[in-house]
């Protein structure tokens, strides 16, 4: 009798590991911060591992009783695969606004043909949304965002039970909405570039017309440059605050949302 009830609560405890071993790790893998190309795939499993080692206890009274057979396991962590990358999808989502914005002001300042690596999207990108992403991740876990991450991890449990059929329509229009929602976050953030870079042209065009024979390109270029650079030094920490107000937002509508 007591072998068989240790037997029972070994297979429960390994079944409910697995299942949320699954789920986090998945959304760890692709959130913001540790799932960065820059942290190594080795530090991300373990951090995996290691959140899942504190939190698979809670997630005990979630698991189906009595446990499935080998297709039914196979269904669930299928099922826990997708609810995982919905989840670390959505944050993912709103931090490439950073890299939106940049791309956006790299065109108005002029700087659209410098590009290099963008370590946290893994991706050939611009200059200044390179940086953007880069320092975006440092305010992330300035003001403990993501602890809005691990929240709605933890909180899924509830919006997705284990072993529900995930409405998979409402999921791709909430990817949607998230993809307009960053890109609109994006524009907001530069758009004192935008107004810069037709201020710039308009005047371009004018001393063009003036002057003809005034080779405009190459005098206007560096002008446009230094003015955007001199922008951005004053602009840069009024649009992180704005970006983290909307990031903060988005989540909490986001986990609003998920939970019916």
């Amino acid at each position: 009798m007591l072998e068989q009830t240790l037997q029972d609560f070994l297979g429960i405890h390994v079944f409910a590991f697995a299942l949320t071993f699954v789920r986090l790790g998945t959304a760890i893998m692709i959130m913001p911060g540790v799932g960065d190309s820059f942290v190594t795939a080795r530090i991300r499993l373990h951090f995996a591992v290691a959140f899942t080692l504190a939190l698979f206890p809670l997630t005990v009274g979630y698991m189906p009783d009595p446990l499935p057979d080998t297709f039914g396991m196979f269904s669930l962590i299928l099922m826990e695969f997708i609810i995982g990358i919905f989840f670390g999808g959505v944050a993912r989502i709103f931090m490439m606004a950073l890299d939106t914005a940049g791309m956006v002001i790299s065109i108005s300042a002029g700087l659209s043909s410098a590009q290099l690596f963008n370590p946290a999207l893994s991706t050939q990108g611009s200059l200044i949304g390179a940086f953007m992403s880069i320092t975006g991740i440092i305010v992330l876990f300035s003001l403990n965002l993501h602890h809005l991450l691990f929240a709605g991890i933890i909180e899924s449990y509830e919006f997705f039970p284990i072993g529900a059929i995930p409405d998979v329509g409402s999921m791709a229009e909430m990817i949607a909405r998230s993809v307009s929602a960053a890109f609109a976050i994006g524009i907001k953030i530069a758009a004192p570039f935008l107004v810069l870079s037709i201020l710039i042209y308009t005047g371009m065009g004018v001393l063009s017309r003036m002057m003809p024979q005034i080779q405009i390109f190459l005098i206007a270029l560096p002008l446009q440059i230094l003015i955007a650079l001199a922008l951005m030094s004053f602009f840069l920490s009024s649009a992180y605050l704005f970006w983290a107000t909307q990031f903060e937002d988005a989540m909490v509508f986001f986990l609003k949302t998920s939970g019916g």
